[in-house]
């Protein structure tokens, strides 16, 4: 009697051990493919925590950064803000009213009673600011329009709006930019005069403001307008 032993690899496997071993395999598969998503998941989560964190920074850092510069070069508008502010927290509204009109009043008397001394020391700086803020401010970038001082963007992409119930194209109007405007940096007023110090753009010259003096003396309307480089005194 002749015996033969038969090795388990010799053996063929089936179709029910195929389905199992294959499934068994899937199911690892997937179970690996399960981990790894869900530890990609976290990554990637924090991953754009960190960028959202990041970004907010950022822009928080720009934001006080450029909340201190305008703060500094406004010192006294920041000033009278902030002394308003904690007026009105410690005293209410009704006490700053009732100090404003006090002090209109007294600022009133002064200059009946003394002119040259009442714009010596107060009028001169009541009238400087009154003409920056609520007159050069908000008018002068239209004057500068009028009169050609802004310097265009002809480098720029010109965006064609195209509206499907018309048959015509239109372009935007272009609008200069804030860079391209001269910035206005000081104002001196006088009893008869006032006095713009600007910061011109690249691309300007004094000589193109002492050009345009005339026609931006009709859009301020004045007499005359005289163009100086020369620093206050």
């Amino acid at each position: 009697m002749i015996t033969a032993a038969v090795s388990p690899a010799d053996v063929p496997l089936s179709v029910n051990q195929i389905r199992t071993v294959g499934g068994a395999l899937l199911a690892v598969a997937v179970y690996l493919l399960y981990k790894v998503g869900h530890y990609l998941a976290r990554v990637l989560e924090a991953v754009a925590t960190a960028a959202v964190v990041f970004i907010a920074l950022w822009f928080a850092a720009k934001g006080l950064v450029l909340a201190a510069v305008w703060a500094v070069r406004h010192w006294r508008t920041t000033t009278t803000v902030t002394v308003v502010s904690v007026w009105c927290w410690w005293w209410g509204l009704l006490s700053l009213l009732l100090t404003l009109t006090a002090v209109a009043a007294v600022l009133g008397v002064w200059r009946v009673a003394s002119l040259p001394s009442f714009d010596r020391w107060a009028g001169r700086h009541l009238r400087s600011w009154w003409q920056r803020w609520l007159v050069y401010a908000p008018r002068m970038p239209r004057w500068l329009r009028s009169v050609g001082l802004t310097v265009p963007d002809r480098a720029g992409a010109t965006v064609i709006q195209v509206n499907p119930l018309r048959r015509t194209a239109t372009a935007p109007r272009e609008r200069p930019r804030r860079d391209q405007l001269p910035r206005i940096l000081s104002v001196r007023s006088g009893p008869s005069w006032d006095e713009v110090k600007v910061r011109l753009v690249p691309g300007q010259t004094p000589e193109d403001f002492d050009t345009a003096a005339r026609a931006l003396a009709v859009a301020r309307g004045v007499n005359r307008c005289q163009v100086s480089t020369a620093g206050w005194e």
